[in-house]
């Protein structure tokens, strides 16, 4: 019996990565919050602070926390520093250069390095800027980012959503489908009782007739030759009588023609001495061949005893059987087709049986509700995160100005720089690029502290979600703290699926559904539903089988010869059936007459044409009648010899083996009617039992199947286990490590800032046009010849100004 096989549900897709990833970027992210926080989940802790145990009551709580969080509380600290001091600097910065100090008097001395410190704060100012770039790249990046997984998210959301609609709703379809397929072992085994006249008739006939077929195939083979030797032996005595009358015939027509001869040959005299009608006489003898007629009267009393229509009968016995099985089996029947209906009964309430079954539309309708749920938020989500977008954007676009500034200086003071050229006389691109580093620098005060407010938000916010949420949840810890007995009030998995009594655990049915195990195994439902018995139908199958106890099957009577024919088999047996045709043959072979007809009427016919008419006329006559008589023994004596022949050889090849063949039959036949008489109603009693057997083996075919399509197939979790992944996946790939990655490259941009200050300060002054001059006119052209060495100046009446603020020229 073939059952189909399981069918397993297709479904969408999974979600691909964003586009644009940084692996390195986050690898980095990564790296950094494993330095800031390297302590293991505080599982012991958060259970604390959940259950609200000692929070309020103990500041050892406190200690805890800050304790595990002393990573994050330092960042924290230097986060602040920046943000309290940089603009305090600034701010002095601003004061110290409007009062001429900390590089703000317009003189720059001269030395023979001025222009390695120029080129080496160059290099350090590009190499500076290159860094700020890098991270501001990186975080242009980390926005779209941010913008594509929020965006991706509800698709992706959506698509897990369907996922799980088909895997709660393929469930119960996949069940109904198992309980369904009990119709093909109902149906077969419905359709083999309704068939039971040809299926378990053919049986006992085939046990039956393989002896008893063989008996009637002996029997008819039998009859056959029998008959055939009783016709060939009729034919021999018919040939035997034919031959006898003719050869009597003939042995009046010589011996008359013979007396004739003889009256004319003493007529004729002498010329006629030399003829000789001694051989005018026959020369077979066919009253040698044997009488047959006691052989034919013991064939003929056989074939008159009817044994074909005592076969037929027999046979036709035998070919009843389905139909006498057919008609003495109706009651069981109709007994059994009940027990089948109250076996479909059976098999179609264990759906009910099964908990999870009813739990699964719950589960639908909270999918349902949560998908609209998610589409109700998508648009407010997709608003905000476009002004997130923008502020990104315009923070981006701060660190970018500054980087523009420097790149600015950088270009602008590299073209338009004369080295020979006086710091007082130095050109208007040269000056511009001092203004730009400058203008870059009041930037970098004006917005790095506002930078690092926001890196210092973010990064307490992605940095604990990351070690908080994504690590354990990576590292599986999540799973098995969310499980925690007595951490969630009310929360047991195994009662929410209605699994009374159960083990199951979060950890667990995530391990199993990743390997794709089916719901059985993961649910642990062998602990709560006992299989075993709601598929044991053993009782409607007893029922069967005592239905089947009371079927009593009785054949006809089976005869196959009757004492009579027996005993006429036996005197065919014992007569042997072999006359002796040996001096038959012989005399088959002689000539029918003793001389030659033909010739003695030529000699008669010589003889006539020498004497005279009288006697030459009844020479004549008498040649004439010899050779009519020599034509007719040719047209009458070789068909009937010939055919004499054949029967006689016919009966030698077929006769010898026919005593055996009857004893062979007549023996085969008292071992059927023997095996008939005493195994026939065991062979029915065994047949029967084996047609019970092939009944209760479609239901033990279906039940292991059922078993196992149940524990091994139906509900393959997978796709649960891939929904928890796949929101590991929006919320840990695609949300937290943008997020960590924005906040990570603003922070690289707001670091390198301070650098870039310093190094822009110092490096506007080689850029910067001066007004103070430290060499005098006249040795100019001597300072050219000793690569920029001259002789300092005294100060100036304006290095002793009181010091006032003034605008810069």
């Amino acid at each position: 019996m073939a059952l189909k096989n399981l069918s397993q549900p297709e479904y969408q897709p999974e979600p691909a990565p964003p586009q644009g990833s940084l692996p390195g970027l986050f690898a980095m992210v990564h790296s950094f919050l494993g330095l800031v926080q390297p302590n293991a989940f505080p599982d012991d802790l958060l259970r604390n602070l959940i259950q609200q145990q000692t929070w309020t009551a103990e500041n050892a709580a406190y200690k805890e926390v800050l304790l595990y969080e002393i990573g994050f509380l330092v960042c924290a600290a230097i986060g602040l520093l920046f943000i309290i001091l940089v603009p305090l600097v600034g701010l002095c910065f601003c004061c110290c250069r409007c009062c001429g100090n900390c590089g703000g008097t317009m003189y720059q001395k001269q030395s023979r390095r001025t222009g390695c410190r120029r080129r080496a704060l160059f290099a350090s100012v590009l190499l500076v800027t290159v860094l700020i770039l890098a991270g501001n790249i990186c975080a242009f990046i980390s926005n779209s980012r941010i913008s594509h997984a929020v965006s991706g998210s509800f698709g992706t959301f959506n698509t897990t959503l369907d996922n799980l609609r088909i895997f709660v709703s393929t469930i119960p379809q996949q069940v109904d489908f198992v309980i369904g397929t009990s119709d093909v072992p109902v149906n077969r085994a419905n359709r083999s009782l309704q068939d039971i006249g040809p299926i378990l008739g053919g049986r006992i006939v085939s046990e039956l007739g393989e002896k008893a077929y063989g008996a009637l195939g002996s029997a008819t083979q039998l009859l056959d030759v029998t008959e055939q030797v009783r016709s060939e032996l009729h034919a021999v005595n018919s040939s035997h009588q034919r031959l006898q009358q003719l050869q009597g015939e003939l042995s009046r027509n010589l011996s008359q023609l013979q007396e004739r001869i003889n009256r004319t040959v003493q007529d004729c005299g002498r010329p006629c001495s030399d003829v000789s009608v001694s051989s005018l006489a026959p020369a077979a003898n066919f009253s040698m061949v044997p009488d047959v007629s006691s052989y034919l009267e013991l064939l003929s009393n056989l074939s008159s005893a009817n044994l074909n229509a005592t076969l037929q009968q027999a046979n036709e016995t035998l070919n009843e059987t389905p139909r006498k099985v057919e008609e003495q089996s109706r009651q069981v029947v109709s007994d059994a087709q009940s027990q089948l209906g109250e076996v479909r009964r059976k098999i179609g309430a264990v759906r009910n049986d099964i908990p999870v079954l009813d739990t699964l539309g719950n589960i639908t309708t909270k999918l349902d509700s949560l998908g609209g749920q998610a589409a109700s938020y998508e648009p407010k989500v997709a608003t905000y995160d476009g002004y997130r977008w923008i502020v990104g954007i315009c923070l981006c676009c701060l660190v970018l100005l500054i980087v523009l500034c420097n790149v600015l200086g950088l270009a602008l003071g590299a073209i338009g720089l004369q080295p020979t050229a006086l710091p007082i006389e130095r050109g208007c691109l040269s000056n511009s690029g001092g203004n730009f580093f400058m203008v870059g620098v009041g930037f970098s005060f004006l917005y790095s502290w506002l930078l690092m407010l926001l890196v210092l938000v973010t990064f307490l916010l992605g940095g604990n979600t990351q070690t908080l949420v994504c690590r354990p949840w990576h590292d599986r810890e999540l799973l098995q703290f969310l499980e925690t007995s007595g951490l969630m009030a009310h929360f047991n998995l195994s009662e929410m699926l209605g699994l009374k009594g159960g083990t199951v655990t979060l950890s667990g049915v995530y391990n199993d559904c990743q390997h794709d195990q089916p719901l059985w195994s993961a649910l642990q439902l062998g602990q709560a539903v006992p299989l075993d018995d709601l598929l044991n139908i053993s009782q409607y199958t007893s029922d069967i089988a005592a239905a089947f106890e009371r079927l009593n099957i009785s054949l006809a009577p089976i005869t196959f010869l009757s004492p009579r024919q027996k005993q006429l088999l036996r005197d065919v047996a014992a007569s042997g059936l072999q006359p002796n045709f040996t001096s038959a043959l012989q005399e088959l072979e002689r000539n029918v007459t003793q001389g030659d007809l033909l010739a003695l009427a030529a000699q008669l016919e010589k003889l006539a044409n020498a004497t005279d008419n009288r006697t030459r006329l009844e020479l004549l006559d008498e040649a004439v009648a010899l050779r009519q008589i020599s034509a007719e023994i040719e047209a009458r004596f070789p068909p009937e010899m010939q055919t004499l022949n054949r029967s006689i050889q016919t009966l030698q090849a077929t006769t010898p083996p026919v005593p055996g063949l009857v004893n062979d039959t007549l023996q085969r036949m008292e071992d059927t009617q023997t095996f008939l008489d005493t195994r026939a109603a065991e062979i029915i009693r065994n047949e029967s039992q084996a047609f019970l057997q092939t009944l209760i083996s479609y239901f033990d075919s279906y039940v292991a199947w059922a078993n196992r399509t149940l524990t091994e197939e139906v509900g393959r979790c997978r796709p649960a286990a891939k929904s928890v992944d796949v929101a590991a996946t929006i919320v840990c790939n695609y949300v937290v490590d943008s997020l960590n990655g924005f906040w990570f490259s603003l922070g690289w941009c707001t670091i390198f800032l301070l650098p870039s200050i310093i190094l822009a300060v110092r490096l506007a002054k080689f850029y910067r046009r001066m007004k103070i001059t430290d060499i005098y006119e006249g040795d100019r052209e001597a300072m050219e010849m000793s690569d920029g060495e001259a002789m300092e100046m005294s100060s100036t009446v304006t290095l002793f100004k009181i010091p006032r603020a003034e605008v810069k020229k």
